[in-house]
């Protein structure tokens, strides 16, 4: 599996050929004005919930390559309404897709669409294949359900966190988190965009290498290979 940050909680995963884009939130991120987002590949755009800073570039993603959405209910229909396929799933829920099986899971935290639409429950994704099965827990504060991941999935190779604090869990709960779910390698997310989010990231590596796990704060473009 090969993985881009593309900065915030946006991801592109490719695995068995196909490009998943994990909460597209590119051209409003001054961080990340050195991409492309008419280049970024997508298959599939999943959303964990619809505030902005995830779903902003979705639909001009969506409308270029042909992605199919896959989120929530409320999510998938407000996006069906313009047009644009989809595939809807909710909490305990799971798929198999053409790459691979897909779990809705847990997660607490809030979201409305951007013109105010009711965006369903927040969630994150499981995704496993014969390649690796990973966690992108989208927006959330450290939850006592993160437990049933590895009760209800396949071992995790990798997870990604956010650890930005004030909106989301900060770095001390992302460490629990990773033990909740039983992940020793831990791709940080939704971290410096703003001000209220800015982290130390030497603080970070070290609360994490306490624990006896390994953190990654990807810069923006960079690829990271699994194998």
């Amino acid at each position: 599996m090969n993985l881009t940050y593309y900065g915030h909680a946006c991801f592109g995963v490719e695995t068995k050929g196909v490009h998943l884009l994990f909460d597209p939130f590119i051209t409003g991120n001054e961080l990340a004005s050195q991409i492309d987002v008419d280049a970024i590949p997508a298959d599939y755009i999943l959303l964990t919930h619809g505030h902005q800073d995830h779903v902003l570039d979705a639909e001009r993603i969506a409308r270029r390559t042909g992605a199919k959405i896959v989120s929530n209910f409320e999510i998938v229909s407000w996006y069906g309404a313009k047009g644009i396929e989809g595939h809807p799933m909710n909490h305990g829920g799971k798929w198999q897709f053409d790459f691979g099986t897909v779990k809705y899971v847990s997660a607490i935290h809030s979201s409305v669409l951007p013109d105010g639409t009711y965006g369903g429950n927040p969630g994150g994704f499981v995704v496993w294949n014969e390649e690796g099965c990973f966690y992108h827990a989208g927006d959330t504060a450290l939850t006592m359900d993160m437990q049933l991941v590895p009760k209800t999935c396949p071992k995790l190779d990798f997870c990604m966190l956010p650890i930005g604090d004030n909106f989301t869990m900060g770095t001390e709960e992302a460490v629990l988190a990773a033990g909740f779910v039983q992940c020793e390698k831990v791709i940080a997310c939704h971290f410096d965009t703003f001000g209220y989010i800015r982290v130390d990231h030497e603080e970070v590596k070290k609360a994490f290498s306490d624990a006896g796990k390994s953190v990654i704060l990807p810069e923006i473009g960079e690829v990271i290979t699994f194998e």
